[in-house]
Order: structure tokens, then C-alpha cells, then sequence
């Protein structure tokens, strides 16, 4: 009998939104440079996006799928608390709906090395990884990462103080993906220790057992003498030695054994030099603010910044450092949706590291912009500045999500938006129809192209026969043209090189028109239709 698939069910999961796939217009007074090169490494080819955050995952899709490298995302917790600059009060099933529609364009933008971090607390951690596991599938889920944000407990708490909040860890796909180690600190290395004042340095002793049996590797189930008794020593049959008796004596040989410092231990140890190891540490499930921050942390770097309005929830730029470590290199390209106080944007920059950040609230313009421009121009003297010797340089591109390619006029038709423009027009034409906009200097009729022969043209005039006729001379016999005008006079059989449609009439019922704001603000979000008595509860069961 086949085992059900668990999963999670809530009011409204099987509604989905139709997605206009908006066009992205730069806005050159708003984005930021350094006045010179820094550095050979400086990257000026960075996005920060106002508007929705999921109409710009929408818009984001066709030239970065596959491309991003790592996604940070810190989404409102859903406590029902409502913060300065965020309103994350939001119905439950409303918000895990509107989470799925995000992690789904996500999923496709990440490379096939890629991965996802997702900072929740435990409201909604539970369900947020059912949730994942469907996207992602359960086989992609790395971890669960513990991250301590308070050093002390809360006196006022009424049950128990909370502590930590989860980062949620997701590859695209697991078995090709590694996380780079951490780098070395003084600390890591303060394990080493030479109490026997070894020639060759400092070491720290090491397991001589590992957990197999000696029915399963019979060939490290041996005796060992003891160097002060002489005696045997074996290990337990359902702990064998981790080394071969061969390897054995050649670490007896060498001096890499280590009894005690009397010599009376009743099992050997191996001695691991300092001097041998390249590798960085292997990362662990628990991140302790010591190592990577607290809110606290984040509160004074946005003092520092913004004194007189300070972001009310930042996190600290060490969280960030931890995971842009572990999920990239230098130059690749991280991703962060829920920008915030710009955190993620202003880390991975300082890090070497591409980005792109989409905020919807007006802080973009009173918090990131400032924030980027210091970072950019070497005036941000916090967070992990000094840590990773950052001096200024590179920049960044704003932009701002176009509007809604249709509105409707004072009769309630669907009409082109009075605000686009020619070049507006076809970019975003092309997008709704599947090709690349990339206007030819030479061929008017070329906005965009699908295959190395077929090709888009949009106008908003009215074709006839003749001009229809000269089009379909001028295309050729060997390439074809999707032609999107206003209204168009003649027979298209006569030309099967053109494919002709109207607009709007063509892409109408593509998605969804004059919708701006699919954000996790509960005031922007429909009511949720109300259970009823017998209503299942969120894992198909009987409430």
C-alpha cells in the first residue's frame, strides 16, 4: 500500500496569482557609484529594485533563471506584532500562501548550485518547512540553523524567554551542493595545545575509534600494546580502531599517539598537528552570537548609520557574513527579497559578492540608499567593515518596477498604458510573449528574438496589405516574425512568414492587469474566508 504524501493544506492554497511579468526601468538620479575604481574586483552592476517583491521575482525571471548563486530571505514573522516598518500581522493562511508563491520563482532562479536561507522564528518555522519541503523537496533540506539573537534572557517574559530565531537551509539540489568551510579564527586554533612540547608544534588529540563494528571491518579489530604496561589493548567490538594495524605502527613510529599526560590513559589518542591543516571549520547547526551577532548588534550598526531613525528589526552584518561565507564566492550573485534595512546588499558587497535586493517600503530611499552610498563611498566604518578590510568602491543600479502594461478606460475597456512608451511597450511585449528584447540597429522590424530565426515586432500602428506585403519581402523565407500592432487590414494567409496579432487583444487574458501589490502588509491582503464548524485542520485532518 502505497504511504499518503504528507502535506500541508490551508484556506485558498489551490488560488494562485497570475503574475504580470513587468519590465524594470532604470532611474539613473537614484543609483549610486564610487567617483573612482578602488580595485580591479569592484562590482558596478548591482540591482537594488523598488516595488512588490514578488512581481519582481516575477520580473526578475527571464534573464536571472538559473543564475543566483544564494538567496537570503528575511520574511515578516507572522507574530501579530506590528513593527514601525513592518505590519506582519498577517492571517496565517494568507501568509503561508503568499510565502509558496515567492519560494516557487525562487526556486527557479537559483543555480543548480545554489541555495536558500530563510531566518523565521517559531511561529511559523514548523510550517514554513513543510511548505519548503513541497517546493524544494524534503532530499534539498540541508538544516536547520540555531541562531542565537539574545545574549540574556527576558525577566519579563511570561513562559519561557525566547532565545533564538531558525535559518533555514535548502539547496536546489543537495547532493551537488557543499557549503564553503569558515575561516579559521584565533579561537579555532586555541584548541591546539603541546603539553609534551612536541618538535612539531601545537596539536590537539583526536578520536582512535569510530563507530563500526568488528563484524563489519574485522581488519581494524586488533590489539594494541600499551607503551608503559605492555599489555593489550582492544577496542570494543562495536567500536573499532579507526586506523588499520599498519597505519597503526607507522603513528607509533612517527610519535602521533598520545597516552595521557602520564602516560596512563587507557586508550591511545592521535595528535593532530596545527601545522597540517589547510582547511577552514567545518560549519555547525548552532551560530552563537558570539560568532555572528545579535539584535543588539543590528540596532547599534543602525544607530551608527541613521541616528535619528534608526530600521526597527535589523539583523547584524555578521549573521549575513556567516551565510554569504558559506553559500558563495567572490563574484557570484546573491539575491535578498525582503531587503529590509539593505543588511544582505551592504554585506554582500563588502564581501566581493554580486547582488540584488527588491523593498517595497519608503524605506529603499530613507534607509538602503543612504546605507549603500556610505558603504559604496568607504563611510561606513561598522559592522564587518574592518573584518574584511573594506575600503569603498563599486556601485549600484536602482530601479523601479514599471506599471501595469494595461489600464482600463473611462468606459472600462483594457487600453495600453498611457504611461509606456514605445521602447516600454515592446521590452514588456516581449517578456509576455517569451523573447528576449534586444532591439537590432539595423532591421526595424526587430524588438526581440526567440531562436536564431524568429523575431518580434511591435507597433501600435494600423497594417494594411501593402505595408504587410513589404514586411513579409523584407523578413525572407528563412526567418519568421511575430507581429503585435494595433489593427491590422489583409488576408494573413498571404504571408506565411508573419504571425500577426492585435493589442491588446493578444495578451489579455495572459495574467492578472492593474495589480501592484501582492505584498505581506495585512492591509494590502483580501479578508480570508472563515472556516467552517468542521473545518480540517492544516494537515487534512479532523479538527
Amino acid at each position: 500500500m502505497t504511504k499518503p504524501k504528507l502535506e500541508l493544506t490551508w484556506i485558498g492554497k489551490e488560488t494562485r496569482p497570475r503574475l504580470e511579468p513587468r519590465i524594470l526601468i532604470e532611474v539613473p538620479a537614484k543609483s549610486h557609484h564610487a567617483a573612482y575604481r578602488v580595485g580591479d574586483t569592484d562590482l558596478f552592476d548591482n540591482k537594488l529594485i523598488f516595488g512588490d517583491n514578488l512581481l519582481a521575482l516575477k520580473a526578475l525571471e527571464d534573464e536571472y533563471t538559473g543564475k543566483v548563486k544564494c538567496v537570503f530571505i528575511d520574511p515578516p514573522y507572522n507574530t501579530g506584532s506590528a513593527f514601525e516598518h513592518y505590519d506582519d500581522g498577517v492571517e496565517h493562511s494568507l501568509w503561508l500562501g503568499l510565502i509558496r508563491d515567492r519560494l516557487e520563482i525562487i526556486k527557479r532562479l537559483l543555480s543548480w548550485d545554489g541555495s536558500l536561507w530563510i531566518t523565521i522564528d517559531d511561529n511559523e518555522c514548523h510550517y514554513l518547512k513543510i511548505v519548503c519541503d513541497e517546493i524544494f523537496g524534503r532530499i534539498n533540506f540541508v538544516a536547520n540553523c540555531i541562531w542565537q539573537k539574545k545574549y540574556a534572557p527576558a525577566n519579563d517574559a511570561i513562559w519561557i524567554s525566547d532565545s533564538h530565531d531558525h535559518v533555514l537551509v535548502y539547496a536546489k539540489q543537495k547532493e551537488q551542493w557543499r557549503p564553503n568551510a569558515l575561516e579559521r579564527s584565533s579561537d579555532s586554533d586555541a584548541a591546539y595545545k603541546n603539553p609534551d612540547n612536541d618538535p612539531r608544534g601545537n596539536w590537539k588529540a583526536g578520536d582512535y575509534t569510530c563507530n563500526k563494528s568488528a563484524d563489519a571491518r574485522p581488519n581494524l579489530y586488533y590489539p594494541i600494546i600499551h607503551p608503559l604496561t605492555g599489555s593489550e589493548v582492544w577496542p570494543k567490538r562495536t567500536a573499532v580502531w579507526r586506523y588499520s594495524q599498519e597505519t597503526h605502527l607507522r603513528y607509533v613510529q612517527e610519535g602521533r599517539i598520545w597516552w595521557g599526560k602520564d602516560g596512563q590513559n587507557r586508550v591511545p589518542a592521535f595528535k593532530r598537528y596545527l601545522s597540517d591543516i589547510d582547511e577552514g571549520v567545518v560549519p555547525q547547526t548552532i551560530w552563537e552570537w558570539t560568532e555572528v551577532g545579535h539584535t543588539q548588534d543590528g540596532k547599534k550598526e543602525q544607530i551608527a548609520l541613521n541616528p535619528h531613525d534608526p530600521f526597527g528589526t535589523p539583523k547584524p552584518e555578521r549573521l549575513l557574513q556567516r551565510v554569504v561565507e558559506l553559500g558563495t564566492n567572490p563574484g557570484d550573485l546573491v539575491l535578498d527579497s525582503f531587503a529590509g534595512s539593505g543588511t544582505t546588499g551592504a554585506v554582500a558587497h563588502k564581501m566581493g559578492r554580486r547582488w540584488i535586493m527588491v523593498e517595497l517600503g519608503e524605506h529603499c530611499h530613507t534607509h538602503i540608499i543612504p546605507r549603500l552610498k556610505k558603504v559604496i563611498d568607504g563611510q561606513d566604518p561598522g559592522g564587518i567593515t574592518e573584518a574584511v578590510g573594506w575600503k569603498g568602491g563599486g556601485g549600484f543600479r536602482y530601479y523601479k518596477l514599471a506599471p501595469s502594461l494595461l489600464e482600463k478606460d473611462k468606459w472600462g475597456n483594457w487600453i495600453i498604458n498611457k504611461d509606456y512608451n514605445a521602447a516600454m511597450l515592446a521590452e514588456a511585449l516581449c517578456k509576455l510573449e517569451g523573447f528576449t528584447y534586444a532591439p537590432s540597429e539595423t532591421e526595424y522590424f526587430i524588438h526581440g528574438h526567440s531562436t536564431e530565426s524568429d523575431f518580434i515586432w511591435v507597433t501600435t500602428q494600423n497594417l494594411g496589405h501593402e505595408q504587410l506585403a513589404a514586411l513579409s519581402e523584407d523578413v525572407g523565407s528563412n526567418r519568421t516574425l511575430l507581429v503585435l500592432c494595433s489593427a491590422y487590414r489583409a488576408d494573413t494567409k498571404q504571408f506565411p512568414n508573419l504571425t500577426i496579432k492585435k493589442i491588446p487583444n493578444a495578451v489579455l487574458s495572459k495574467c492578472e492587469w492593474g495589480h501592484d501589490d501582492y505584498s505581506l502588509q495585512v492591509e494590502n491582503l483580501p479578508a480570508a474566508p472563515k472556516p467552517k464548524v468542521d473545518q480540517p485542520d492544516l494537515f487534512g485532518g479532523e479538527s
